[in-house]
């Protein structure tokens, strides 16, 4: 019982500071919450609170405020996710259903985490190695000009014109687009680049598309499969939402605008996509950055069929609304993975 009290104090104080960003005495907990017991035992149970590291006291007078550990044991104790309102989901869904391509999804979801969150939002782009090929397609410009479009299962799209050194029939054409869907259809894109560069080989009997065809054409897919430039790519909204913490600036809001600065360090932040659904909170020191002890992440992976292919969450000051916030990743990560598997 008296363990669930303290708890039950912790809780108390974490959501008060995060909401009046003042020390909170016990005093205005008791009026401020349900706790049953008298301000004595509530001062009592913060001592006790204190002492383990679970509160600090800045001034002698003051109340107490949460630390990086009291933040820790809040997370840990939420017990679940709680879900998003009916009214929220509908919003969420209204805002990225209109989303026309993948950069719209990423533009959208980054807007709209920052809003729904007040905090900085980043989101990954899908990474290009991690994904397999849905469908190639070609299309017939000129007798000796093709447009090749690579569908990934990121919901990436990439297109290419190529010039071929010799026209091509639409019999030719078929069996040259049936070849090269049998080789990378549904392969990561690793394995689809060792089966496509395989197709340089000598064409056979059942396959009699003229060799500089199908190298030529083979050659373009794989350099598109092969720019990795979007694995380091970052999306990045709401660093007006810092101007809430101007108070702490030094402390608080400094390392996240250095931090927006690099795209590297953001992905560090985020660190690996975890599995969809999975919300991974780091509080202060627990990130894998010593500058930014004083930031908290909040993040999920993302990506169709349940596979995590990139990452999306917030960064923002260890004061903030850690259950509003990790409901809001989750949702926007389930509703953008919804999207890239229906793309």
């Amino acid at each position: 019982m008296q363990e669930e009290r303290r708890i039950a104090v912790l809780r108390a104080i974490v959501q008060d500071y995060v909401a009046t960003e003042e020390p909170v005495g016990s005093k205005a907990l008791v009026e401020r919450h349900q706790l049953n017991v008298s301000p004595a035992t509530v001062r009592n149970d913060m001592a006790a609170l204190e002492d383990e590291g679970y509160l600090i006291q800045p001034h002698t007078s003051a109340g107490r405020v949460p630390t990086d550990k009291g933040y820790r044991l809040f997370v840990d104790r939420l017990g679940s996710v709680k879900p998003l309102s009916a009214a929220e989901k509908r919003a969420i869904a209204s805002f990225l259903d209109g989303a026309v391509d993948l950069d719209d999804v990423v533009s959208r979801s980054v807007r709209l985490l920052s809003q729904l969150t007040r905090q900085v939002a980043v989101v990954q782009y899908p990474t290009l190695s991690r994904s397999t090929v849905r469908h190639v397609e070609l299309v017939a410009l000129a007798p000796e000009r093709l447009l090749v479009v690579l569908i990934l299962s990121t919901g990436r799209v990439e297109q290419r014109v190529v010039e071929l050194t010799g026209p091509i029939s639409d019999d030719e054409l078929a069996r040259l687009r049936s070849r090269l869907n049998l080789a990378a259809t549904g392969e990561v894109i690793s394995e689809a680049v060792t089966a496509l560069k395989g197709l340089d080989d000598e064409p056979t009997a059942d396959s009699p598309t003229p060799t500089s065809h199908t190298s030529t054409v083979a050659r373009v897919l794989v350099e598109a499969m092969s720019d990795h430039s979007s694995d380091a790519r970052v999306a990045v909204g709401g660093a007006a939402n810092l101007a809430r913490y101007g108070d702490s600036f030094e402390s608080e809001v400094r390392p996240v605008l250095e931090a927006l600065e690099e795209h590297v360090v953001l992905l560090k932040l985020l660190g690996e996509a975890s599995p969809s659904g999975t919300v991974t909170v780091r509080i202060g020191a627990e990130g894998p950055i010593e500058d930014f002890a004083s930031t908290s992440v909040v993040a999920t992976g993302y990506g169709p069929h349940d596979d995590a292919l990139a990452t999306l969450g917030i960064v923002g000051p260890t004061r903030m609304d850690y259950p509003g916030t990790m409901a809001a990743v989750r949702a926007v990560a389930r509703y953008v993975s919804r999207i890239l598997d229906e793309t």
